[in-house]
């Protein structure tokens, strides 16, 4: 079942990879408030160039800012390096997902964005996607709450990391990525996660130690199931609960 919403993802991005129209992740994107004369305009600004493999950067901290992206299928890590040149994971990003905007302010990108797997993206060059806005009010105002989803995705993220537990940490996470495949309307209780076990250690602000015996845990006790990446959220409604109730993990 994974496997098969997996190959669904990458299926739709790789044989329909020229037009928003037909792109399955058009529902969460830019395109899903134009018409259709609209889309068109803003078919031709987006680059789709070839698939990004894993670990390859798609720009670097330092990189000229020129283009914001939107992950068409795979998935994307971002990440910066604190004072003593050690990675700090800034963010994941899945199909439908936006990143890029980190270059906003500077003209210069303040992160690296990797590919956690195979992934396509749509590039949008910036100065362009402006222009098109500025005749295209739905743009512009689509733009503008992109941006503040991703203001809002950063003060959760800090919220996240000052207040609660190892284990809220890691469940919060879980539940975020099932809500976000929800969305693709792809399985929200059984999936793969991208990253690894160190890569969510970082984001998180834990030790791997930590975050592995969090899984374990949760798996002892009956929240989920876990087969090396592979998840199932096997009481989704008790993960949601213990968000509000840690001293039920005590």
């Amino acid at each position: 079942m994974i496997k098969d919403d997996i190959l669904k993802n990458i299926e739709h991005a790789y044989t329909n990879p020229s037009s928003c129209r037909d792109c399955r992740m058009n529902s969460l994107c830019i395109s899903n408030v134009l018409r259709p004369e609209e889309l068109y305009k803003l078919d031709q600004i987006i680059k789709r160039g070839s698939p990004f493999q894993a670990q390859q950067a798609i720009f670097k901290s330092g990189d000229k800012y020129t283009s914001l992206y939107a992950v068409r299928s795979g998935s994307v890590k971002t990440f910066c390096l604190d004072t003593d040149g050690r990675e700090q994971v800034t963010g994941f990003y899945l199909p439908g997902e936006t990143f890029g905007w980190d270059g906003l302010n500077t003209n210069y990108h303040q992160n690296t964005a990797v590919a956690l797997e195979t992934t396509s993206v749509c590039e949008l060059p910036y100065h362009q996607l402006e222009l098109l806005g500025s005749t295209t009010p739905p743009v512009s105002k689509h733009v503008v709450k992109l941006i503040g989803k991703e203001i809002n995705t950063n003060q959760k993220l800090i919220a996240l990391l000052a207040a609660n537990s190892a284990h809220q940490r890691v469940a919060s996470l879980l539940l975020s990525i099932s809500a976000r495949l929800a969305k693709q309307k792809l399985s929200s209780t059984r999936f793969r996660l991208p990253m690894s076990r160190g890569e969510i250690s970082n984001y998180l602000g834990l030790t791997v130690e930590t975050v592995s015996r969090a899984f374990s845990y949760f798996q002892r006790t009956g929240y989920l199931k876990v087969n090396k990446k592979e998840i199932e959220l096997v009481d989704k409604q008790r993960l949601e609960r213990l968000l509000t109730h840690p001293e039920e993990c005590e």
